[in-house]
């Protein structure tokens, strides 16, 4: 094996998907045989929808509220997804009134810190939460197999109590969201036997948890996303504690910005060992595409002592200027727990798709539309 360098591992810190149209044409399943039909793929999308959705409300507390697509750029609203800024919202001027009250709006890249300051809006209580239909643009992604620029996502937030801020909550929160996603493979296999497949292996029913530092001082020779791909040789199904916090041989398990998950307070590993950070993803091996696969990103978010810790160390202190940012700082806005989770990556993973077009509808580039048609992966248009 090659060995790697500081630039390998920088490189791999930031950009999701697979880099060229030549490395995906190699990556994707010459052989595939979708297990459902377009069709049918559509009706099971709608019972897996349903089914997440009453699941997560049940196992999390969580009402469904209505969500922004587009807000005020002076709002700080916005996800950054990243601390460096290389992957930018959308933004558009809108004149108004002939230029007499004009805004600059962004399109969302995520609801991650408008949903916080939403539980607020709605006078949520300790222990109530929101949900939302998600739909957001992130036009700095690479378009392969499971990136495109159409994000769905249900994202969801809950007020939680500063006890709560600990490493067994967060674990018993990704438990239960585990165990709606898993009753959502099983309902959908239960409706459309076409599913039942022995080409592929079943999901798991628990998942396995690691600390991204442990992963590291497994294979520390590995860059991100190939430790990922190792360790999901060994457990297919994982979430992965401590992302963003800089690891022991000098760079994080992979960017976070710096203003919504808490990745730097201090805790232990199961074996005692000092670690960091209340937040993780939700990895899985997708048997289909053979390649590793992100379902949800979660944490515990920054009160108001990490958020200027966490600014202060990606020298972002100017955020601090913005309403968000000071309601956490002056205790106006709740301590919450929260995340992302894919929608039609979900769907992708339980309904054994080989490609995300076959479950939503977006842009592609001719380039990518040729090769699936080769492979008979029906995309969506």
């Amino acid at each position: 094996m090659a060995s790697t360098t500081a630039a390998d591992k920088k490189a791999d810190l930031a950009g999701p998907g697979i880099g060229t149209y030549e490395d995906l044409e190699n990556l994707l399943p010459a052989a595939y045989q979708p297990l459902l039909s377009p069709k049918d793929t559509q009706k099971a999308i709608t019972v897996v929808k349903e089914y997440i959705e009453d699941g997560l409300c049940r196992e999390l507390n969580l009402m469904r509220v209505e969500v922004p697509l587009i807000v005020d750029e002076l709002s700080g609203i916005n996800d950054n997804l990243d601390r460096d800024g290389s992957r930018g919202p959308v933004g558009f001027h809108i004149s108004n009134d002939h230029g007499k009250h004009p805004i600059n709006a962004q399109v969302v890249q995520a609801a991650t810190k408008w949903k916080r300051m939403a539980l607020k809006q709605f006078g949520m209580g300790m222990g109530e939460g929101l949900y939302t239909d998600m739909r957001a643009v992130r036009k700095d992604y690479f378009l392969d197999h499971d990136h495109s620029a159409y994000v769905d996502q249900w994202d969801w937030e809950r007020v939680i109590s500063d006890k709560e801020r600990n490493l067994a909550y967060l674990t018993d929160t990704v438990k239960r969201i585990w165990k709606v996603l898993y009753g959502a493979h099983q309902i959908a296999q239960e409706l459309f036997p076409g599913l039942r497949s022995e080409k592929y292996a079943p999901i798991p029913e628990e998942l396995t948890f690691l600390h991204a530092e442990e992963i590291l001082k497994e294979f520390p020779d590995l860059p991100r996303k190939q430790r990922e791909t190792a360790i999901l040789q060994k457990y297919p199904a994982i979430f992965i504690y401590g992302i963003g916090w800089t690891l022991e041989d000098g760079y994080p398990h992979e960017m976070r910005a710096a203003d919504y998950d808490d990745w730097s307070t201090p805790t232990t590993s199961t074996d005692g060992l000092p670690m960091h950070g209340l937040n993780g993803d939700i990895l899985v091996w997708n048997p289909v595409t053979r390649r590793r696969h992100e379902l949800t990103s979660m944490g515990v978010r920054v009160n108001g002592d990490v958020l200027k810790q966490q600014l202060e160390e990606t020298n972002q202190m100017d955020f601090l200027k913005y309403p968000y940012h000071q309601g956490i700082v002056d205790g106006t806005l709740p301590l919450t727990i929260g995340g992302g989770i894919g929608q039609s990556r979900t769907y992708m993973y339980l309904l054994r798709t080989a490609h995300l077009g076959e479950c939503s509808v977006t842009v592609w580039p001719d380039v990518l539309k040729e090769m699936c048609a080769k492979r008979k992966i029906h995309i969506l248009e």
